[in-house]
């Protein structure tokens, strides 16, 4: 890795703390409507994954989607505003948190459904096999994902027929409250592979070079048509989502989570190798800072989107029969009343 390099992955976990930090904040403001999930412990993956991305590769990802979608280049005010749920949004305020999409950026959006997303990852992957493209597509996932039926048919429909696809499992120990080796018989989930004869690996999260270096092995299978299975063991320093209080924790556990925090982790060793100074690292954490208070101004100004767009985004291209019945309104129309003097004749 050369020093701009890291320098950069340095600047985008911060960059990626800041902004998740301040959508904690604006959820408790009530600024933020429906569920929130943060990449809070994860922002090191998140660099090392995406600086491995060619511009045309699809990523798709699970409901933990900010920071992936911050590091695919999209403006962190349309994502700011969409978490706002407003009309300049990245999916124009109606997809919120949970689903972020943007097709210029091949941000192939978040996913509320566990596993909703692999199956058309899989479908992606294969339309480019069938056209004879060059692009791969990643897929993330929690742990928990694994335990899906629908993991398993996408992974052995891939290595069947050779698909140009990188499934990529975020193991923070936890599915929601319960810890993997309650879950999962096989706990070392990039083992699962094995299954399927794919090639699979597990890299430590908390390093974006480590992550990076394993990424450009998993693309370069997958542009091959062989898939790969990728486990990325990361950390979660907050619950589930903003509500939960992570009561499950132990205290030892919170702290050590505290002390293995990544960002803080890649300063120290990025100091003892000369890339990063104390100067640098306030000027980084005051540009991100900026940058964010930016992105909420942007957000607080942007309109909210009007009702009759709600079912624009429904379908790419029209669907007969499709609903277009808002909230509260009856599924028939009311049947006529009779009239009471024709009642008693």
């Amino acid at each position: 890795m050369t020093e701009a390099q890291e320098l950069a992955f340095y600047r985008q976990m911060v960059l990626v703390r800041r902004f998740e930090e301040r959508a904690a904040r604006a959820y408790t403001e009530a600024k933020v409507g429906g569920y929130c999930h943060l990449n809070l412990g994860e922002e090191a993956t998140v660099a090392g994954l995406t600086a491995a991305l060619e511009a045309g590769d699809y990523l798709y990802t699970n409901y933990r989607e900010h920071g992936y979608a911050l590091a695919r280049g999209i403006a962190p005010g349309r994502l700011m505003a969409e978490l706002y749920g407003r009309q300049d949004g990245v999916s124009r305020g109606w997809g919120g948190s949970m689903h972020m999409f943007d097709v210029e950026a091949r941000f192939m959006g978040g996913y509320g459904i566990v596993g909703g997303q692999v199956p058309l990852a899989t479908g992606t992957a294969l339309a480019i096999d069938y056209r004879g493209g060059a692009e791969a597509v990643v897929c993330l996932m929690g742990d928990g994902t694994t335990n899906i039926g629908a993991f398993h048919e996408s992974l052995n429909i891939a290595a069947l027929w050779n698909l140009p696809i990188v499934y990529v499992v975020n193991n923070n120990g936890l599915g929601m409250g319960t810890t993997v080796e309650q879950s999962s018989a096989e706990p070392e989930l990039y083992k699962r592979a094995a299954s399927y004869r794919m090639a699979s690996a597990r890299v430590d999260g908390n390093d974006p070079a480590a992550v990076y270096e394993a990424m450009r092995v998993a693309l370069a299978s997958a542009r091959n048509g062989k898939p790969y299975l990728l486990e990325t063991m990361t950390g979660r320093m907050k619950g589930h989502s903003v509500v939960d209080p992570a009561r499950y924790r132990s205290r030892e556990e919170a702290e050590a989570l505290k002390a293995a925090d990544p960002i803080a982790a890649y300063a120290v060793r990025l100091h003892e190798h000369g890339v990063l100074t104390d100067d640098l690292i306030a000027q980084v954490d005051a540009e991100a800072m900026s940058t964010v208070a930016d992105a909420v101004a942007f957000a607080d100004a942007s309109p909210h989107p009007d009702v009759s767009t709600l079912f624009d985004y429904t379908y790419a291209t029209p669907v007969p029969n499709d609903s277009r019945r808002l909230p509260g309104e009856a599924l028939y129309p009311a049947a006529p009343r009779p009239v009471l003097s024709e009642v008693s004749a």
